[in-house]
């Protein structure tokens, strides 16, 4: 049987995923065969893998951490939230439906954990080390009883637990004391160490803290992590603040783009725009209100979740107007999945998928409607794209509720899937208008460069030689955070929790 590491944390967003990155690198490549688990995650940021399952993004990213192929036995159950106390339930890397929070709760707690179990045991077999996250707090006593992610897996992997608390948010001592205090005995006896991730400032600063932490709960430090600006490393949670800043060097030179990205209720698979986010080249604007459009060069209409309902949203802000206003005066619009969906003409959910809206009129910009079905299309594809961009060769995922019909003949497509010779999107002659279902578009370099430039060009400016392989970042922010975990933890107490030889 594998041993077991569970990183619990004292609230949502304290840095447990990337904690568990960082402990499935550092133990991969001290030599044991590690995997990532975490048995019931909620987000709306969700990976494909190449069968075509899906999964949670921060495992995926995990497992890429641990030199592994992703798999739904990462993440047995996803929870995606659709609104109205809704979620839609991934289980084994399959969509089963749409479930009320108190049916989920209530009815399907028993066949859930069996899947939780069943994955877990798989991974023990195959694996020396899991490193199981856990999800919010472990001692939200309002939920404890239903909980299937927290002291109860831990419970069933035998796992020893390490609790990460935030020092940046404040309240570091309360949060700790606080949750161990509410931990039943047993389940205090489970925690090994404790975290205090983000300090700024000198470490030694806290030595007092650290002693005082030690003394009141009688679990020791294992570390204090610094506050680690700029990591490209996906989110999971799409309100995590740091995602929203902007993130990256700056460039020193003048010609910004500005892209908008609408950062509507419903927002999915927000990852796609990390490559954004982080080039120092660029500007990203999360545009909540009309008004936030009228200086950017280009506006993004990212994918989503409830995709009438955001759809409604950006009607009642008036966003339609500054949209046209944009594309009038020679902006770009570029919209993926649920985004590429609204630039038809209308949206149809007559069996009330994903929310209580049955029809909603499209921004009218591509002459096709889409109907949301309950059949759910998940895959890996490559597709090559047109003579505007030089016949690109790229990689992205489908993953979207929805048929989308065209009224007439839709011209231009944006790119042909290889392995079906089926085309995907749609596009302006110029590359003004782009509408794709394929996430993940961005992380292409060759393609990204191409968009920008074109941008660029239609302002006047020079065109970019050279732009970052995200790809590379990504590693490079793995390497960094896994590197600063072990400067920082008592190495010694950390790899005897996991059995392993610290000689790495």
């Amino acid at each position: 049987m594998a041993k077991a590491i569970m990183v619990v944390g004292t609230s949502s967003g304290v840095g447990k995923s990337l904690m568990a990155t960082a402990l499935c690198r550092i133990f991969s490549e001290a030599g044991l065969r590690v995997a990532p688990f975490k048995s019931q995650n909620m987000s709306l940021n969700a990976a494909v893998t190449p069968d075509g399952l899906e999964m949670g993004r921060a495992q995926e990213v995990q497992a890429h951490a641990a030199g592994i192929d992703p798999s739904p036995l990462f993440n047995p159950v996803l929870l995606k939230p659709t609104g109205n106390h809704h979620s839609q339930v991934v289980l084994n890397g399959v969509a089963i439906g749409n479930m009320e929070a108190k049916e989920y709760y209530l009815n399907r707690k028993q066949a859930l954990w069996q899947a939780i179990t069943s994955s877990y045991e798989q991974l023990a077999a195959d694996y020396e080390l899991i490193i199981i996250e856990g999800a919010g707090s472990p001692v939200e006593m309002n939920l404890k009883a239903y909980d299937l992610a927290n002291m109860r897996v831990a419970e069933m992997a035998n796992a020893d637990v390490i609790l990460v608390a935030d020092i940046d948010r404040g309240g570091v001592f309360a949060s700790v004391v606080g949750t161990l205090q509410l931990l039943e005995s047993k389940e205090r006896e489970r925690v090994k160490g404790i975290l205090i991730n983000r300090f700024r400032g000198d470490p030694q600063l806290f030595e007092e803290g650290k002693k005082w932490l030690e003394e009141h709960t009688g679990v020791p430090v294992l570390g204090v992590i610094p506050y680690l600006p700029d990591l490209a490393i996906a989110e999971e949670d799409s309100l995590a603040v740091s995602y929203f800043e902007k993130q990256g060097v700056q460039s020193d030179q003048n010609q910004r783009l500005r892209i908008g990205i609408l950062r509507w209720p419903h927002l999915a698979n927000f990852s796609d725009f990390d490559p954004l986010v982080h080039d120092p080249d660029i500007d990203v604007v999360w545009v909540t209100k009309a008004e936030e459009m009228h200086r950017v060069d280009a506006i993004i209409l990212p994918g989503s979740k409830s995709t009438l309902a955001d759809r409604e949203w950006m009607m009642e802000r008036e966003m339609d107007r500054e949209l046209r206003a944009l594309l009038k005066k020679g902006g770009f619009v570029l919209g993926i999945c649920g985004g590429f969906q609204m630039m038809g003409d209308a949206l149809e959910d007559r069996d009330q998928v994903e929310s209580t809206l049955v029809h909603i009129d499209g921004l009218g910009l591509f002459p096709m409607t889409t109907s949301i079905t309950g059949k759910k299309a998940t895959r890996w594809v490559s597709a090559t794209l047109g003579d505007l961009f030089y016949e690109q060769r790229i990689t992205g995922y489908e993953m979207h509720m929805g048929v989308t019909n065209w009224r007439e003949e839709k011209g231009r497509p944006f790119a042909m899937i290889n392995e079906i010779g089926q085309a995907d999107g749609a596009m302006g002659h110029d590359g003004r208008l782009i509408g794709t279902y394929l996430h993940h578009l961005l992380h292409n370099d060759h393609f990204r460069l191409g968009w920008l430039n074109l941008i660029r060009g239609a302002k006047g400016w020079d065109k970019l030689e050279v732009t970052l392989s995200y790809e590379q970042m990504e590693e490079a922010s793995i390497e960094r955070l896994a590197e600063t975990v072990l400067t920082h933890v008592d190495r010694k107490r950390l790899f005897e929790l996991a059995g392993a030889d610290m000689s790495v």
